[in-house]
């Protein structure tokens, strides 16, 4: 059984302030409860460990001894309590998170612009996946993903406003290839598409329009499982291009790309950061959590 190391704690605070009185004023209890506790740790070693005289206290030789040995352990102790209050107030370790590359991109890299030159203690790592990882069995403290993606036990923060899609296409692509007025007509393109893990596939261009929904797995020579490769192709004319709206706006409004189906994209949630508990986030979490949490 493990012992009780208080008597030794009171012991060593005795023994440095050589007095009754000072030590139990330190201990905040009475100096008859305080000698009751030296002496039962006295009949516990079997050995005597202060002089007492009317005047003053003073450690024996056995005393001495052990006072040499405990204090400095009793010293680290407390250094390493004030260094973990230190922790509480100002937050460190590591915080892992898993997203979607877009996210990643839109979200998360401008927060931590904002947020690590004040923490230089805490370490954010961001692992890019666009699977639906099980954050508690693969060991991350949080994930990214869209609202309507977040199971429901989780605790969900919104992080970004409402989402919407485009498609679109460069002037030279149109040039050869007429614009598509319907989702159907979007057969008859190049499509550039994107594989992604959770489709166990192509994943599908979800577009709708007041009570119509449509998921069109259009063909086309190119598939990737990133979002720069997709915007770079679609630049470069090899095909038309279902991609979030706020890659691709500004190189529609200098006419490098040309949106089409417009009123088939509607917005949708945007990206929510979601953990399993409260109770078992870390402090550097929850000021993560607060920078990112959006305000819009």
């Amino acid at each position: 059984m493990r012992e009780n190391f208080n008597d030794l704690s009171a012991f060593a605070i005795v023994a440095r302030e050589r007095s009754f009185t000072r030590a139990a004023a330190k201990l905040r209890v009475s100096q008859s409860a305080l000698s009751q506790t030296i002496k039962g740790l006295e009949e516990r070693l079997g050995i005597r460990l202060l002089t007492r005289t009317t005047r003053s206290v003073s450690p024996t030789e056995a005393g001495q001894r052990l006072l040499n040995t405990v204090a400095p352990r009793f010293d680290e102790i407390e250094t390493e309590l004030a260094a973990l209050s230190a922790l509480r107030e100002k937050p460190a370790g590591t915080v892992r998170i898993t997203a979607g590359e877009h996210p990643a991109l839109t979200v998360l890299q401008p927060a931590l612009k904002k947020f690590l030159p004040d923490y230089p203690d805490i370490t954010v790592e961001i692992i890019v996946d666009h699977g639906l990882t099980d954050i508690a069995a693969e060991g991350y403290d949080a994930g990214v993903r869209l609202g309507e993606q977040v199971a429901k036990d989780m605790i969900a923060v919104r992080i970004g406003p409402e989402m919407r899609m485009a498609v679109v296409g460069s002037p030279d692509y149109f040039a050869k290839y007429s614009k598509p007025q319907t989702p159907q007509d979007l057969t008859e393109h190049k499509c550039i598409n994107m594989r992604l893990p959770t489709y166990g596939g192509i994943f599908p261009w979800g577009l709708e329009k007041g009570e119509q929904e449509v998921k069109v797995r259009g063909e086309g020579q190119l598939v990737f499982n990133n979002l720069g490769l997709r915007q770079q192709s679609v630049l470069d004319g090899l095909g038309i291009a279902y991609i979030p709206e706020d890659q691709v706006l500004p190189f529609v409004e200098e006419g490098r790309l040309i949106r089409v189906l417009e009123d088939w994209c509607p917005t949708f949630p945007g990206y929510h950061l979601y953990y399993p508990s409260r109770k078992h986030s870390s402090p550097a979490l929850a000021l993560l959590v607060d920078v990112l949490r959006y305000r819009g």
